[in-house]
């Protein structure tokens, strides 16, 4: 995962926006591995994983313009120009649709479908003039098919899937992979035990599949990818 970005600094920066002890955990450590500087930006730091990889950790209100600008400027200061940009943080409220909260739903969104656009906006100013960047967005069931007591998800999700295919079209002749991830299933926890063999999602395993996909060559891209357990129906 190289850019001129990297060939002059010497080193690739990342920022994950969302981060947490599963999938984005995942990535963190596996791009630390490869040399780069990753940022972790979360509404609670992850000081311990920051220290683990050799990152710096930051508070975020996703979902918030002033504060998001506010992060890419200074992970710009502290390691230099995000190369690498991934949203992973979410929000969900269940309940039957006549009886969800407007305010709540309201919330959820602005973390869901906002807060993804603010993030894309500041990575991708930055990535244009540079002629080059990865951008990940976190997807989930929800993003292709709603279920019950789940509207709030689905629409978040649905407005997330839609950035990103108009981002793909948009930024990709500029050289800015997008690639959005349908992570269809649970992922597994440390500590919950998988109702049989393979039912939840490997996080190691979700996050080579993405690192895969953003290495593709430029004449073959993916803008989107779905990874399942075998035991999960289409």
């Amino acid at each position: 995962m190289t850019d001129h970005h990297e060939a002059e600094t010497g080193r690739s920066v990342a920022l994950i926006v969302g981060a947490g002890p599963g999938f984005s955990a995942s990535v963190a450590r596996k791009l630390a591995a490869r040399g780069t500087a990753v940022a972790l930006a979360s509404r609670t730091p992850q000081t311990a994983l920051a220290e683990e990889i050799g990152g710096r950790a930051y508070s975020l209100d996703a979902g918030d313009a002033a504060t998001t600008a506010a992060l890419f400027a200074a992970v710009e200061s502290d390691l230099g120009v995000p190369d690498f940009v991934m949203y992973n943080a979410s929000a969900r409220v269940r309940g039957l649709l006549t009886e969800l909260d407007p305010a709540a739903v309201e919330a959820a969104l602005k973390v869901m479908a906002l807060g993804p656009f603010l993030v894309a906006r500041e990575a991708a100013q930055r990535m244009v003039p540079r002629g080059g960047g990865r951008i990940l967005l976190t997807g989930a069931t929800a993003s292709v098919k709603g279920m019950p007591t789940s509207a709030s998800f689905a629409m978040g999700k649905f407005a997330m899937r839609g950035l990103a295919q108009a981002m793909a079209r948009e930024m990709q002749p500029k050289g800015i992979h997008t690639l959005h991830v349908v992570i269809d299933g649970a992922i597994e926890k440390p500590g919950r035990a998988p109702p049989s063999q393979d039912a939840h999602l490997d996080p190691d395993a979700i996050a080579d599949a993405a690192l895969a996909a953003l290495d593709q060559p430029r004449s073959a891209w993916s803008w989107e990818i779905e990874l399942r357990p075998w035991v999960e129906t289409f």
